[in-house]
């Protein structure tokens, strides 16, 4: 019998690629290991004038956190730091699965877009984002095209 923790069993990394097809080099992610896809989870809300972005960056502070807006793409990028030299005094690490890396996400938000006019906020794990609408080219309402 093999000890589960948190529904996970401790022994999965050992022989999670043993069999696989991918290379061994790229086994491990750099953050959050093989749970690095569900990070940077993303709810966008349309409203009238603008859009409401939150993006879940659970563990992250405010000052690991960068946004940047180039060529009509804003890019989100964290990057986690992890002291190894912390001890602690209630016993040793069985298994360790914070680590350190950088994850970023981007989005196509319109080339007439600002940096002025995008608002940010960070608390609890959270950013949220207000960006306008972009004035978008209405495509010709009659869409039927004759054949002859």
């Amino acid at each position: 019998m093999l000890p589960v923790i948190f529904g996970e069993n401790l022994f999965d990394d050992l022989f999670d690629d043993v069999f696989s097809m991918r290379p061994l080099y790229n086994v491990n992610n750099a953050l959050y290991g093989k749970h690095a896809k569900a990070i940077m989870k993303t709810d966008v809300r349309e409203l009238d004038d603008g859009y409401e972005v939150d993006v879940d960056l659970p563990g992250f502070k405010k000052d690991e956190v960068k946004l940047d807006l180039k060529d009509g793409y804003l890019t989100i990028s964290a990057a986690k730091g992890l002291d190894k030299d912390e001890k602690d005094k209630k016993g040793r690490y069985i298994r360790q699965e914070r680590y350190t890396g950088q994850c970023s996400r981007s989005f196509y938000v319109g080339e007439s877009v600002e940096p002025k006019d995008v608002h940010a906020s960070f608390e609890d794990g959270i950013l949220k984002l207000t960006l306008p609408k972009v004035n978008q080219q209405k495509l010709p309402e009659h869409t039927t095209i004759t054949i002859e």
